[in-house]
């Protein structure tokens, strides 16, 4: 279980500590189911990511990979950020369970595989009843070949803000009212 909610999540790694990866919590007014869909495709996060564009695959499966590159304008390229899915499970009600904090949440993880960023992130989705959902993004990202403790009082706050404007894009895209901010976890 995981220390900050009381969904079952996959068994912690190393990399995993609370301390070293950005946490931030939203609940949205829809099913989780639709919460789930749309953002483990990850075509969409285009529209939230500011400069970012993605090549994915319309449906991906666990062990295929998608490429996000960010802020192309600063170079050839831009920040290519290579990502494979690890784990692809969607949420659904257990009987009795809709929204209690037992719920079974949706779980996908990417691990960041690219030539510069390391690291990964994992989406969870849990029912809150029929009509709205908990959606918690948690990510770390370290450089390639720099320890990720050097790396983390840098990164940390930089994904977390990204991480409350892309909750924030959700929100608005799916119409919520703008004086729901989302928490940090």
């Amino acid at each position: 279980m995981s220390r900050h909610e009381g969904t079952p999540v996959a068994p912690a790694r190393t990399d995993d500590a609370p301390s070293r990866s950005a946490h931030v919590r939203r609940v949205l007014p829809i099913p989780a189911t639709r919460a789930w869909s749309l953002l483990t495709d990850v075509r969409n996060h285009a529209r939230w990511v500011p400069l970012t564009s993605i090549d994915a695959p319309p449906a991906m499966v666990v062990g295929d990979s998608f490429t996000a590159v960010s802020l192309p304008q600063l170079g050839r390229l831009g920040l290519v950020d290579t990502m494979v899915l690890e784990r692809f499970d969607a949420p659904h009600d257990a009987p009795g369970q809709a929204g209690s904090p037992h719920a079974p949440a949706g779980v996908a993880r990417y691990v960041k595989t690219g030539p510069v960023l390391r690291g990964w992130a994992e989406v969870r989705v849990r029912p809150l009843g029929p009509t709205h959902c908990e959606v918690t993004w948690v990510e770390r990202i370290t450089l390639r070949g720099v320890p990720g403790l050097l790396t983390d009082a840098v990164s940390r706050p930089l994904t977390r803000a990204m991480l409350h404007h892309v909750l924030a894009a959700v929100a608005r895209e799916i119409g919520e009212p703008r004086n729901d901010q989302p928490s940090q976890a």
